[in-house]
């Protein structure tokens, strides 16, 4: 995968090559990820959806940027674009890169419903794909207990599935809902089975 090709900026080449060293870690937010949000991305422009490419693109270079299981990484994130980029377009990157957070776009904000979409499309992976998803957030938090792991994991989950809708595009939803949905639920049942949680 060559990340460095898809740099949406004719210039800022060091800023591009520390984001991609940022993202060389063992997990699931690593290299792989960015490729994926790229790639949904391209996927949600294709199909139709109206956004403004460069500031979405570079806030999926930036999003999970800094993701060391420390206190709020989108917000450094998003001080990492606002202190690497000219404004503009550090504003808007940096505003996305913090609605990421909770993965909440209002109505409307067509960037950050875009930008949502492509972030949790790993939710409607096949199978095997999403047990590889999950495995590589056990590791991010690997410095956490098996059970403080569960806890979080279950509130994030639940909190997921609590949402009328997960995805904020049309095309996402259409796309990724239904599947989503199933994967999230059948995690979070596996989680809260008596035998995990002792």
């Amino acid at each position: 995968m060559d990340l460095a090709m898809r740099w949406p900026l004719r210039g800022l080449f060091a800023v591009r090559d520390a984001l991609i060293a940022a993202w060389d870690r063992n997990g699931y937010h690593d290299q792989r990820h960015l490729a994926d949000v790229l790639d949904r991305i391209d996927e949600l422009d294709r199909a139709g959806e109206r956004f403004d490419r460069i500031p979405v693109v570079l806030a999926a270079w930036f999003h999970d940027a800094v993701y060391d299981a420390l206190p709020e990484p989108e917000e450094r994130s998003a001080a990492w674009a606002e202190q690497a980029l000219p404004d503009p377009p550090a504003a808007e990157v940096a505003r996305l890169v913090r609605l990421t957070e909770h993965h909440r776009a209002a109505v409307g904000d067509l960037n950050a419903g875009v930008l949502n979409d492509a972030d949790l499309a790993i939710l409607a992976a096949p199978t095997e794909r999403y047990a590889a998803y999950v495995a590589g957030v056990r590791r991010d938090y690997a410095a956490i207990s098996d059970a403080d792991f569960i806890l979080g994991r279950v509130e994030v989950l639940g909190e997921l599935l609590a949402a009328p809708r997960l995805f904020a595009t049309e095309v996402g939803a259409s796309l990724w809902e239904v599947r989503a949905r199933a994967n999230v639920t059948a995690e979070l049942e596996s989680l809260q089975r008596p035998s995990l949680r002792r």
